[in-house]
């Protein structure tokens, strides 16, 4: 087993690196300040294939691979994890559309998708289903035109911002086989969208909730068939998972970075702190589990890219283990900063802000345990 990276995936990881660390890493701070992303920044995204990862280059994407992808969060999590969490999200509705949407409409979205003149949203949770999503309560009543969209969802990174949403919505019965996909486009009649959510982390995002009232689409914005929406959306979460991961070790590289940075520099009791051997021990910890978090995820990246029959419950036990490792990394680097740590102008509280929110999106890491046990049980 090959566990380096070849050198088109090392350039990959180069590329993404140094334009976080150009066109993002100053302004991150700022940007959180604001409260978003300017939209400038998202065709330059676009221009280095960014905007369609994994969608099929028969279609105009980069048509890199799942292990490929994590590269590229990992490397411009480094310069913020905010900003490169939002990319997953617009290149998870991406590839949906690549995957399941007519030829109309695909060559129609992705056409302005990829270069990212068009920014996406994934709507799928609402106020009363988060983990049990499939209990999903916005619904699409058929018209002789399409559909009208009536409900709300919550928690919506880009609500608000985005050019368009992928909408998770309830065409037929109770349960997941009553739901569908639809888009639905900024501007469109009887969408609107909520106050600006007061956030701890992931402050660059704008999120909002996004409603539907009376909102009318046409038929032609049915995203595949009635009835598998529900598969779609769970589809295009295991791919997620693997992305929110490498937003977490790309964070947590970075804080590694620093603190090692700043643990030379700093003296007390007349040397430099990383001369203490509690202290190196505290960052010798660190650093395996940072580089078991990494083994884990390209294993599974691997495993989704391979197909192989047990990817969903290594997607989901990567996205467990390597969260909860990234939360952990970090906060450590803001303890080994001491006071300085607490402090915006060093960087590190940011990030332990930003990546808390990582073990509750794409599934909690409580559904990712259920995930792995049923699996685990399933195989019995």
């Amino acid at each position: 087993m090959d566990f380096a990276l070849n050198e088109e995936q090392q350039a990959i990881f180069d590329m993404a690196r140094d334009f976080g660390q150009e066109k993002i890493a100053p302004f991150a701070r700022e940007w959180e300040a604001q409260g978003t992303i300017p939209k400038e920044l998202w065709p330059q995204v676009g221009e280095l294939g960014f905007g369609g990862l994994y969608v099929s280059e028969d279609h105009g994407g980069a048509g890199l691979s799942r292990l490929d992808a994590t590269l590229v969060f990992e490397a411009l999590s480094m310069a913020c994890p905010s900003v490169a969490a939002f990319l997953s999200i617009h290149n998870m509705c991406a590839k949906m559309i690549d995957s399941f949407a007519s030829d109309e409409l695909r060559e129609r979205v992705l056409t302005r998708a990829i270069p990212m003149e068009t920014v996406l949203s994934y709507c799928l949770t609402e106020p009363g289903s988060g983990s049990d999503a499939a209990a999903l309560k916005t619904r699409a009543e058929r018209t002789n035109e399409g559909y009208r969209l009536n409900g709300t969802k919550a928690f919506i990174s880009g609500g608000g911002y985005s050019d368009a949403y992928v909408v998770m919505v309830r065409t037929g019965d109770a349960g997941a086989k009553g739901v569908s996909t639809v888009y639905v486009e900024d501007g469109t009649e009887g969408l609107s969208f909520g106050g600006l959510e007061d956030k701890m982390g992931w402050r660059s995002q704008p999120t909002r909730q996004v409603q539907f009232d009376n909102c009318d689409i046409s038929a032609a914005n049915l995203v595949g068939e009635e009835g598998k929406g529900f598969t779609y959306a769970m589809a295009g979460l295991d791919g997620g998972r693997l992305n929110i991961s490498a937003c977490s070790l790309g964070a947590a590289q970075a804080a590694m970075d620093a603190t090692l940075a700043y643990m030379g520099e700093r003296k007390a009791f007349g040397q430099s702190i990383d001369q203490f051997q509690a202290l190196q021990f505290r960052l010798a910890d660190m650093e395996i589990e940072l580089q078991a978090a990494r083994t884990f995820l390209r294993q599974a990246a691997w495993k989704l890219d391979t197909g192989a029959p047990d990817a969903t419950k290594f997607c989901a036990m990567a996205k467990k283990f390597v969260t909860e490792a990234g939360s952990r990394i970090v906060n450590q680097c803001l303890q080994l900063h001491g006071g300085y740590g607490y402090l915006a102008d060093y960087g590190i509280e940011k990030l332990v802000r930003d990546l808390r929110v990582h073990e509750i999106l794409e599934g909690t890491n409580e559904i990712m345990r259920l995930i792995t046990a049923r699996h685990m049980l399933a195989a019995r």
